[in-house]
């Protein structure tokens, strides 16, 4: 049996979309579905127009920081390249397969102008009707067409389509697909520059590189019974057609770096980690067959089933992103979660206090690495704060409350010369219950008053044992300052 060939084509025009970065994860695992299946990464450059400087790196690194390894490559070679279609297209490759089906009677030479062309298709759709183009230029003799190229004329090739019958393609995900071959517009194969259009590049392409499976998006489903005339038209195999739905900014407009919406790289910068984001987006549009959601990229390899690739459009959620990258950073392993949140907690705590414990106490709480500095704002320097903070209808504290627990909290630090964790734990509980109080009723008051915040990283417990006796007592002072002036 032939191994699965699949490759990603990516057009080198500036950051990864969500949904490019997508197609190459589900091409990848449709290949690594195989044990002897390959993945393959090709530039699609021929829209020269639309180039950036170095976005074809940004592609390299995305798929390394993801993990999608390609088999075969510009960077890393193999068998069938050049993996760059200008490259490909200065070796004369699509001309000459272009006036093969000139030859054939499947394509023709064209005179006409685009901007002609464009214009009779907007006189159609104002009146609202519907414009299928059909070349006249297919009724010059050859003597003509020769003559006219002769004098310099500027020419494109153009398929030829018979208006007559019905094309059909099986695809994995929306079935059996049919449609007139009259509503076929005859579509341009090589350019009057002599590049190639995407469309006709990538069908000359994927059969030389022997791709098996061809994953891409379903704006090609009205494309791929005219790429597939061309198969035909060659004699070649189809590759077999798994079309994905759209990734969905809400319920009528697709995820779009021209609306605003975060590029894979935009969302590193915010600190998701890209094996979060890999896994969330598996899950926007492919329905897995157990009841889970966590997986590492090899477990997706083994549940990837492109059965389960649902036919309509699956809403990017951040909020679900931002529960999972929280997940992911749970899971961590200690070391390498120290190293990894290090420089962010840098960005606020300038001063010398235990990183580790910083960081001990972040990793059950920040599901971002971005918000880590503005949770951490309070550790060098007490900002100001209001008193307000310290009335709390679900700890049930009250200034009045406030002021007499942190009296009593302070004569504890002031009487503990154990600054270590577990004892101010065991001391504070105790404390409490001594008191007659509720634990939230003693331990709120100490968070407000060592953090000037009513949400942080760790409790009161925890702080204490980061800020030390010194600087807890000079904390817990102030705020009594603030309470008896509010009284």
């Amino acid at each position: 049996m032939t191994s699965i060939r699949t490759r990603f084509a990516p057009s080198p025009t500036g950051y990864m979309h969500i949904g490019n970065l997508r197609t190459a994860l589900y091409a990848y695992l449709v290949a690594k579905k195989d044990p002897n299946g390959a993945f393959i990464l090709r530039i699609e450059d021929t829209d020269q127009g639309r180039l950036i400087e170095g976005a074809t790196d940004i592609i390299y690194k995305t798929l390394s920081e993801c993990g999608l390894k390609h088999d075969e490559g510009p960077d890393v070679g193999g068998n069938y390249g050049p993996y760059i279609q200008s490259e490909r297209m200065k070796m004369g490759l699509y001309k000459e397969y272009a006036m093969k089906l000139v030859e054939m009677g499947k394509a023709h030479i064209c005179f006409c102008k685009e901007e002609d062309i464009e214009a009779q298709k907007e006189i159609a759709e104002a009146k609202g009707e519907s414009f299928i183009y059909r070349d006249p230029c297919k009724k010059l003799s050859q003597e003509e067409i020769e003559s006219r190229i002769k004098a310099g004329e500027k020419y494109v090739i153009r398929q030829n389509i018979d208006p007559n019958g019905k094309t059909s393609f099986d695809d994995e995900v929306y079935g059996t697909i049919s449609v007139d071959n009259e509503t076929l517009d005859e579509m341009i194969l090589l350019k009057s520059d002599g590049y190639p259009t995407y469309n006709f590049a990538n069908v000359i392409d994927d059969h030389l590189m022997g791709i098996t499976d061809v994953v891409r998006g379903n704006e090609y489903l009205s494309s791929t019974p005219k790429y597939n005339l061309i198969y035909e038209a060659f004699g070649w195999d189809k590759p077999r057609y798994i079309h994905c739905p759209p990734v969905m900014k809400d319920e009528t407009h697709k995820l779009s770096k021209r609306n605003g919406d975060a590029s894979f790289g935009d969302l590193v910068e915010k600190g998701y980690l890209p094996e979060a984001i890999l896994n969330y987006i598996a899950l926007l549009g492919w329905s897995p067959s157990e009841e889970r959601e966590i997986y590492s990229l090899d477990e997706l390899v083994q549940a990837f089933d492109v059965k389960r690739i649902n036919t309509s459009g699956a809403i990017f959620d951040i909020n679900k992103l931002h529960w999972m990258n929280g997940v992911y950073l749970r899971e961590m392993d200690d070391a390498k979660y120290f190293e990894l949140v290090k420089p962010y907690i840098l960005k606020s705590v300038h001063k010398d206090y235990d990183l580790k414990k910083i960081a001990h106490i972040l990793k059950e709480r920040a599901n971002l690495l971005n918000e880590i500095p503005e949770m951490l704002d309070f550790i060098d320097e007490l900002r100001e704060y209001d008193v307000d903070l310290f009335i709390n209808k679900k700890m049930k504290t009250s200034l009045e409350i406030a002021k007499s627990s942190l009296l009593e909290a302070q004569k504890f630090f002031e009487n503990t010369s154990d600054w270590q964790s577990e004892a101010l734990h065991d001391g504070l509980l105790n404390l409490a219950k001594d008191l007659g109080i509720k634990n939230g009723q003693l331990l709120f008051p100490i968070r407000v008053a060592l953090s000037g915040k009513a949400f942080t990283p760790g409790g009161a417990i925890e702080l204490s044992d980061i800020l030390g006796k010194d600087e807890s007592l000079k904390r817990i002072k102030i705020a009594l300052e603030k309470l008896n002036e509010a009284a």
